[in-house]
């Protein structure tokens, strides 16, 4: 069972950034999903590595654009992906000692990056690009 879905409501305008966060929804679903099953902590390394692919293919490919056509917040964006990435990099250090409750931890992040950054930082770019025929 979904515990989020992907609605066009938040869609950032640009076809391969919506591409790249139904992935995290489902990442995040897959997550939720094993640990309903009592199974979070088997199904963790997988998506810690999922969250590392993501923050390199979808964050570059973000930037790129940011760079090439000069988009006036992207320092303050990019700011916001180091942060993504050092998160993940904590997740993964703790999975690997053994922590207790990283599970939970990456659930509650991933949640609160859809809240924050998916649908109000991603969603200010979204004019802008468009406007320059970024779809």
């Amino acid at each position: 069972m979904a515990l989020i879905q992907w609605s066009e409501d938040l869609s950032v305008g640009v076809k391969r950034f919506d591409d790249d966060h139904q992935r995290l929804f489902e990442m995040i679903n897959d997550l939720n999903d094993a640990m309903l099953r009592g199974k979070g902590r088997e199904a963790l390394n997988d998506i810690i590595t999922g969250l590392e692919e993501y923050a390199k293919t979808h964050f570059s490919a973000e930037e790129k654009l940011f760079a090439e056509y000069e988009y006036p917040f992207a320092q303050s964006h990019k700011k916001q992906h180091d942060f993504y990435i050092g998160k993940v990099a904590e997740f993964k250090r703790e999975n690997d000692e053994g922590r207790l409750g990283v599970t939970v931890k990456v659930s509650q992040f991933l949640s609160d990056w859809l809240k924050n950054h998916i649908k109000v930082v991603d969603k200010q770019y979204t004019q802008f690009f468009n406007e320059r025929g970024v779809r």
